[in-house]
């Protein structure tokens, strides 16, 4: 069976930020978000919106040489780029983040996919020009498909 896909067209940085602002609001402790896109297609940005829907003050950027940065809202927000993760994934306790109490939030998630839950909400961002993102979202397991149903943007 084929998930379902939700898709968006959204202008800019604070349009992007704008939606996953209004995502944020949906999430509860344990949800995964899996973001791919290509470089510059818009993931720290994305999760920027979102730690600003989390209640994040701290400046969020992204995580590429530090692997996993945490940040304090209104749940715990636990921002990954495994993009250089290779081989060492074992030794990173991602279990511990993927099913505690905050939002995991990973960057090139498909890159680690044998080790990620079997539920989780996938969120392609593609570049449609230097100011068009395409947002998709693919639900995977009921709670993200009535997230995705309830989303509304």
């Amino acid at each position: 069976m084929t998930a379902v896909a939700y898709q968006w067209t959204l202008t800019g940085v604070e349009e992007t930020q704008r939606f996953a602002e209004r995502l944020a609001v949906f999430l509860q402790p344990a949800d995964l978000l899996a973001l791919e896109g290509d470089l510059g297609a818009g993931k720290t940005t994305f999760t920027q919106g979102l730690a600003r829907g989390l209640g994040v003050r701290s400046v969020v950027n992204s995580p590429t040489f530090t692997i996993i940065k945490e940040y304090q809202g209104s749940l715990p927000l636990y921002h990954m780029d495994v993009y250089r993760v290779g081989d060492d994934v074992d030794s990173l306790g991602l279990d511990d983040y993927f099913f505690g109490e905050g939002i995991c939030v990973v960057e090139w998630a498909s890159l680690i996919e044998d080790v990620l839950p079997p539920e989780r909400l996938t969120i392609y961002l593609r570049r449609i020009s230097d100011e068009q993102r395409l947002v998709e979202m693919v639900p995977q397991g009921e709670r993200y498909v009535r997230l995705c149903e309830e989303f509304d943007f």
